[in-house]
């Protein structure tokens, strides 16, 4: 494996946008897209330590990845942009997730009922 093959490509944010809308109409049927969201400031440990010696702020970012298991797409998102960001993203997530099924939930009257039961009396000595 060379050095190139560790090497990732960041999409600008409509790109990455627009191939994950694609990832979650590819995986309607069957499949997941699995989406990790992580703090980075996209520069290695030394230059990090360099810049707080030097006294200069390390701008952070938000590191975005996303997968199908077959394609790995990924994009950072600054601070200007995460509103905009945001909006798009929770957009997409809420058009694509219709084949959740819902939660069955115990009635809030039975609850309660059972739990009197599950507790114990004090035991006289």
């Amino acid at each position: 494996m060379s050095r190139f093959d560790l090497i990732k490509v960041l999409l600008q944010l409509d790109p990455f946008l627009n191939e994950l809308t694609s990832m979650f109409e590819r995986s309607t049927e069957k499949g997941s897209v699995w989406v990790t969201l992580k703090r980075s400031s996209l520069k290695s440990k030394v230059q990090r330590n360099k810049m707080t010696t030097a006294g200069q702020p390390i701008e952070y970012r938000c590191l975005i990845r996303a997968t199908d298991g077959k394609k790995t797409i990924s994009t950072s998102v600054g601070a200007k942009d995460h509103l905009r960001f945001q909006a798009s993203y929770s957009t997409i997530l809420k058009a694509h997730m219709t084949a959740l099924k819902k939660r069955e939930r115990k009635d809030k009257k039975k609850a309660p009922e059972a739990e009197k039961g599950l507790k114990k009396k004090p035991r006289k000595v």
